[in-house]
């Protein structure tokens, strides 16, 4: 669905965000995961053809993304971080723009809308800053574009709500592409797969869960094993991430992960052939 070719982007040329930045992706729930600037948002705003590579290029359905080809549009939807809600309702919204998108459903709308428990008939500009950004999921996933782009969607969530959204995306279908920036990793667990990883000009990893966890280990321990790329203190011992040497079973920890990517790079790198 989505191919990045030796990518280069940046806002001041001493400072570039990517670099000759090579990846692919796929169908599933990705959580595009990194520190403060390494560039998740701008990375969204690549794929929806806001902003324009420096070099090389992001294919996106087979259109080059900066053209915004309407083929390519219709199929796009991104719900950013912060947004101005208009001053009406989610349904008329809906009524007036839906149009664009063949997949549109009503019927999801009007479902996700009751499981976020926000009234569909109130002005948008009415409503908490929560109960919009509720809103405005259940109009983005409503849309069943092929590609759903989310940045930090449950920011400004309270926890029944966290727990509303990660039910709702547990039924989306697997044939579509939801990215997912987040830093809020504990709220989308069991539910992002594949995962990358950002650095400052690159990406450390852009695996499946089934991979990672082929290639690594995570486990309790009484004392910090020999090779472990990242360990933390824990109540029963340390919790840790190794190299999976003696093909372990294991369940993934996604703030175990991050923190032992992101202190060995080039281990990382090594472990998953990048």
């Amino acid at each position: 669905m989505i191919s990045i070719q030796n990518l280069s982007f940046y806002y001041q040329q001493k400072r570039p965000v990517f670099n000759d930045v090579s990846f692919t992706m796929q169908n599933g729930i990705y959580g595009l995961l990194g520190e403060n600037g390494v560039g998740k948002t701008t990375l969204l705003h690549l794929i929806s053809g806001l902003r324009f590579p420096k070099k090389g290029s992001c294919q996106v359905l087979g259109y080059n993304s900066y053209n915004r080809n309407p083929e390519m549009l219709k199929e796009i939807c991104f719900l950013p971080e912060e947004f101005q809600a208009p001053a009406v309702s989610i349904l008329d919204m809906a009524r007036y723009n839906a149009g664009f998108y063949e997949r549109y459903s009503f019927e999801q709308l009007c479902q996700y809308l009751e499981e976020f428990e926000v009234e569909g008939d109130r002005k948008l500009s009415e409503l908490s800053t929560g109960q919009k950004k509720k809103a405005m999921i259940a109009y983005g996933l409503s849309l069943n574009t092929k590609i759903t782009l989310l940045d930090e969607p449950t920011n400004g969530l309270d926890i029944p709500s966290k727990s509303q959204f990660r039910k709702i995306l547990s039924i989306i279908g697997d044939d579509r592409c939801l990215i997912i920036s987040t830093h809020q990793v504990r709220d989308l667990t069991h539910l992002i797969d594949p995962i990358i990883i950002l650095d400052r000009n690159s990406v450390l990893l852009n695996q499946s869960v089934e991979e990672i966890t082929r290639k690594l280990v995570f486990k309790h321990t009484a004392e910090v094993p020999e090779h472990a790329l990242y360990s933390e203190p824990t109540l029963e011992g340390y919790l840790s991430v190794c190299p999976n040497i003696h093909d372990e079973e294991s369940t993934m920890n996604i703030e175990i992960l991050f923190n032992g990517v992101v202190k060995n790079k080039k281990k990382i790198k090594e472990l998953f052939n990048m």
